[in-house]
């Protein structure tokens, strides 16, 4: 009998362990629902486990993309379609209107790299010039989003993500006193300019299914390459 007894007071308390670490995780999962697979992106949350493949999945839901672009207070419009051939071309287009500038001006891109481009913004690109530099970013200069072109601009093979304007390729920063960061000049700068550079691009790491950097090739030794392959429908990213 003493035995018995024993035995149930141990599975009564193995139960009350489990549903208090039950009720733990759902409170957790309820309060932070960026950290769980089933939940609708929203652009308001902090990142979370599950944003990037969220992110993603925006490809394939242009109304959705561009409705939360809308929730998120921003002034981005969609752009007209454009299509050239059967491999290049969009129809998710946007055109970002931001507190940052972008230069060249009236840049389209997709609407996943729209989204993924503001949570930057928000969480990383800003920050972390405050951090080094004690200033926002003002202006973002670029070398476009939409070329139709293949991999490297070989004559053939897969088709980059350019091509329907899923990538862009950020050139430098300038700040707003006008101080400026090239990627081309500053990356291997080991202050300030540097490290900044470094963080946009390891910041960007979580929000973007490919990201690629002078550390990578000599092909990118001028630019930080951001893109949303489907690929990172699994959460993970190519970061180099």
């Amino acid at each position: 009998m003493a035995r018995l007894i024993r035995t149930a007071i141990v599975w009564l308390i193995v139960l009350g362990l489990s549903m208090i670490l039950y009720l733990a995780a759902r409170d957790h999962l309820r309060r932070h629902p960026q950290d769980v697979p089933w939940t609708q992106l929203s652009l308001a949350d902090p990142q979370g486990i599950f944003t990037l493949r969220k992110l993603v999945g925006l490809r394939d839901d242009t109304a959705r993309c561009r409705a939360l672009i809308e929730a998120a207070g921003l002034d981005d419009r969609p752009a007209p379609p454009r299509r050239r051939g059967p491999d290049c071309g969009y129809a998710n287009g946007m055109r970002l209107q931001r507190d940052v500038d972008f230069a060249p001006a009236g840049l389209v891109t997709a609407c996943p790299v729209a989204a993924a481009l503001h949570l930057l913004e928000r969480d990383v690109l800003h920050a972390a010039a405050m951090r080094h530099f004690g200033q926002p970013v003002r202006t973002i200069d670029h070398a476009g989003s939409y070329t139709c072109r293949r991999l490297y601009a070989r004559a053939d093979g897969p088709f980059s993500e350019h091509a329907t304007a899923n990538a862009l390729d950020i050139l430098g920063l300038r700040l707003a006193d006008g101080t400026s960061v090239s990627v081309l000049r500053d990356w291997s700068d080991p202050g300030p300019k540097g490290r900044l550079l470094r963080e946009v691009r390891d910041g960007a790491c979580g929000l973007f299914a490919t990201v690629l950097s002078p550390d990578y090739n000599e092909a990118h030794r001028d630019h930080l390459h951001f893109d949303m392959a489907s690929r990172g429908r699994s959460g993970f990213s190519v970061c180099r």
